[in-house]
């Protein structure tokens, strides 16, 4: 079976730097960037493009995980009809698994994909308190916080302490105490009260959309 073939952009001490050529460089001022799919896949190296004498090989489809030389390696990839792909190239020697390249690079891809969803569609939203909020007030407030959470944003919570009201830390504490068991359902605390100048802050995250 013939092993797959993978261009070679890197050496193995890191990024290929070839010589500055003035004629190259005006041509490749017209060239397309490389898409993401491609900038994914040269940030490996793969099977032929792997230039050393031998490699750790670990993964759960290696019956005894160790140090191979490079041959029996490729070897060992096309008798598994699988690509030799490097995971940890400044480790030494280089970590390797055996794997289908492409559908590895389709994970990662949908990886990068949901963590940039996650992270365009967080927003925080601020829930503002005094030490005497009454019942009312409080309640008021705390469901906004719950609708908040149910639509997957954050909610930064605090208690402002004006003038002499900065005594009263510990009513500041017990009403945070209080909103963390009742937004328990909705939220995760994602950073614990802290006293930032007159302000008592706690953060929560949500705990998922809900409708």
């Amino acid at each position: 079976m013939e092993r797959k073939k993978y261009q070679d952009t890197r050496t193995t001490k890191g990024p290929y730097k070839p010589p500055f050529n003035k004629q190259d460089a005006d041509k490749n001022k017209s060239r397309r960037p490389l898409d993401q799919k491609k900038q994914l896949e040269y940030s490996y190296r793969v099977n032929d493009r792997i230039r050393v004498s031998s490699v750790r090989l670990v993964g759960d489809n290696i019956e005894k995980p160790g140090v191979y030389p490079i041959d029996v390696a490729l070897r060992m990839g096309d008798d598994m009809d699988l690509d030799l792909v490097e995971v940890s190239p400044n480790s030494d020697p280089p970590v390797c698994k055996l794997i289908d390249f492409q559908k590895f690079i389709y994970q990662q891809r949908k990886k990068q994909k949901e963590i940039k969803a996650r992270t365009a569609k967080v927003v925080m939203k601020e829930i503002r308190f005094s030490p005497h909020t009454d019942d009312h007030d409080y309640n008021f407030k705390l469901k906004h916080a719950e609708n908040f959470l149910k639509e997957g944003a954050k909610v930064k919570a605090y208690v402002f302490f004006k003038g002499r009201t900065i005594m009263h830390k510990d009513q500041g504490e017990e009403l945070l105490s209080r909103l963390v068991k009742d937004l328990e359902e909705y939220g995760k605390v994602e950073k614990n009260p802290e006293l930032e100048g007159k302000r008592m802050i706690i953060y929560f995250a949500s705990k998922g959309v809900k409708k």
